[in-house]
């Protein structure tokens, strides 16, 4: 009888391997910085807070906290699995030293956050630029996506409250770049709030519209070619009169609440006013309509708006709102876009959903949790998990094709990252080779040629 042992070969382990290289699929990150020249802008913004005779460079100490963000961690004490491969990833700070760095970034406050910031838009513009038709600008228009996110926090930390869903921690104001249907997105704001923080308050979506506008190239800065989509949240006046403002110009896809104006409006639509939504490739969307709403209803918002309402079956188990009508599950948006079907406009708006990928991420690269106790400190967080978001962004942007650019940060860490290697010295060259057996080896290749 034949003895079996076991569903997995039997394995001896060492503990004494040299000149191999854990997580060395990051060198694609360690390229991107490179490209993008990342690195040089934040440690000349940072300059100013580089003590004298300082051994690591401040700029550095971020984009090392940001590259371990980017490959799983979510704490400032990660950043010990880049200093184990100082081959790949240079010479790496001590924990004391990356915790004073944070320290004095959050002392310095909203002077310190400005560099920083100032340094991300000086990359961004050039990374476009590199992208050529792959950049989220390359159609002539930027579609940028506002949006809350909780964060949950497990201690008592500094402006962790009740939230609105009766949890407790913070609520961060996002705001991100939408690459379409080929790609992911990337993140242009993040302000830190109270959990308490409310998710229409019109001064937050103005200053977060703010930091989101300066993070783009110049000429999008202002004019129709920004469109600015929020859901419901964002359907306020003030928030509508910013936007619109002399001088801003900026386009707006805006979700709006049913009221009972609203809702008395649709139920004066004539059936053959009704026009059926679309899907992304043109097909018509089963049982779903949209109509426009004139007359009264617009009385107090900014001229040109239109408001657009869609009536759709709700899946099965849904229940119904007081403001659905019909047996039909009722939204509304506004948008200042002209000489466009509403039928396209819905499908954009629509599209915002795709604000709820990029949270996700965010959520997977450091946003699960806020690891500090101050909020200045948080906010220093918050701006380093940007920036690995960021990478994760540019990284596909420039170097993969296909369906590997819409690979959310899980599946690059999975499939690209943690990939072996095997690091040869030879003459003055130090070659990195791949695992010829991972499935993914020509792709990360490949990708690094591009």
């Amino acid at each position: 009888m034949k003895k079996r042992s076991g569903s997995y070969p039997p394995v001896r382990v060492e503990g004494n391997g040299r000149a191999v290289v854990s997580q060395a699929g990051a060198v694609l990150l360690v390229e991107t910085i490179r490209k993008s020249g990342v690195d040089a802008a934040l440690s000349a913004a940072l300059a100013p807070w580089c003590k004298p005779r300082a051994v690591h460079d401040p700029g550095k100490i971020l984009l090392d906290l940001a590259l371990a963000t980017a490959l799983g961690g979510d704490c400032l004490a990660d950043v010990v699995m880049l200093r184990a491969e100082p081959a790949l990833f240079g010479p790496v700070a001590s924990d004391p030293t990356v915790s004073r760095l944070i320290d004095t970034l959050a002392a310095a406050g909203s002077r310190a956050l400005a560099a920083i910031r100032t340094a991300r838009a000086e990359v961004r513009d050039r990374i476009w630029q590199l992208a050529g038709p792959g950049a989220p600008n390359a159609g002539g228009q930027v579609i940028v996506d506002i949006d809350g996110v909780l964060v949950l926090a497990h201690s008592d930390k500094e402006d962790a409250t009740r939230t609105w869903k009766k949890t407790y921690g913070h609520h961060p104001l996002m705001a991100f770049v939408d690459h379409g249907r080929g790609g992911t997105g990337e993140p242009v704001a993040g302000l830190l709030r109270p959990g308490r923080a409310g998710s229409n308050t019109a001064t937050d979506h103005v200053q977060t519209t703010r930091l989101a506008l300066a993070q783009l190239p110049g000429k999008f800065r202002r004019g129709r070619r920004t469109l600015i989509r929020t859901d419901s949240a964002g359907g306020t006046h003030t928030f509508l009169d910013w936007l619109t403002a002399r001088g801003r110009w900026l386009s707006y896809s805006v979700g709006m609440t049913i009221t009972d104006q609203i809702h008395q409006a649709v139920l004066r639509v004539p059936a053959s006013a009704w026009t059926p939504a679309v899907e992304p490739g043109g097909e018509i969307r089963d049982g779903a309509w949209v109509a426009e709403l004139a007359g009264d209803v617009l009385d107090g918002w900014p001229q040109g708006m239109r408001l657009i309402i869609r009536k759709e079956r709700p899946h099965p188990g849904a229940q119904l709102r007081f403001t659905d009508a019909d047996g039909m599950r009722l939204t509304a948006f506004a948008t200042n876009t002209k000489d466009s079907a509403i039928a396209a406009l819905e499908l954009r708006h629509r599209q915002r959903a795709r604000a709820e990928d990029r949270i996700r991420a965010a959520r997977a690269t450091g946003l699960t949790n806020l690891p500090l106790h101050d909020a200045a400190q948080n906010q220093v967080w918050l701006e380093i998990v940007q920036i690995a978001l960021d990478l994760l962004a540019w990284m596909p942007m420039l170097a993969l094709t296909g369906p590997a650019r819409l690979w959310e940060p899980k599946r690059l860490r999975l499939r690209l990252f943690c990939a072996a290697a095997q690091l040869v010295t030879t003459g003055r060259r130090r070659i990195l080779r791949l695992a010829k057996h991972w499935p993914w080896t020509d792709l990360i290749t490949e990708a690094l040629q591009r």
